[in-house]
């Protein structure tokens, strides 16, 4: 069983930062990949980085709408991934999922609100 607890979400202003971090109860990233996502009131779940296993290289994707101004980024010390938001914008307001997937299995955070106000 993984736990993943995620934080940092918040009200921000166009423009504006935010960082949010997802917290693993166990060390699963030699195996597991991890990856944010986001999903907005009516619309699916969509996602926003990922980040590859360290035994698949720690390789990052980003969706098309956050390249450039996203980050994800780990602390393998900390069991912890961080998505630094920069530039945001309106359209970025959603609850932010964690997830991992892999040999540990798949696993959801209960996510984090974000809200850009315009």
């Amino acid at each position: 069983q993984v736990q993943l607890v995620e934080s940092g979400g918040g009200l921000v202003q166009a423009g504006g930062s935010l960082r949010l971090s997802c917290a693993a109860s166990r060390s699963i990233f030699r195996l597991n990949a991890m990856g944010w996502y986001r999903q907005a009131p009516g619309k699916q779940r969509e996602l926003v980085a990922g980040i590859s296993s360290l035994g698949s290289g720690g390789m990052t994707n980003y969706a098309d709408f956050v390249k450039g101004r996203f980050t994800i980024s780990r602390d393998n010390a900390k069991n912890t991934v961080y998505l630094q938001m920069n530039s945001l914008k309106p359209e970025d307001t959603a609850v932010y999922y964690c997830n991992t997937v892999g040999p540990w299995g798949n696993y959801w955070g209960q996510g984090t609100q974000v809200t850009v106000s315009s």
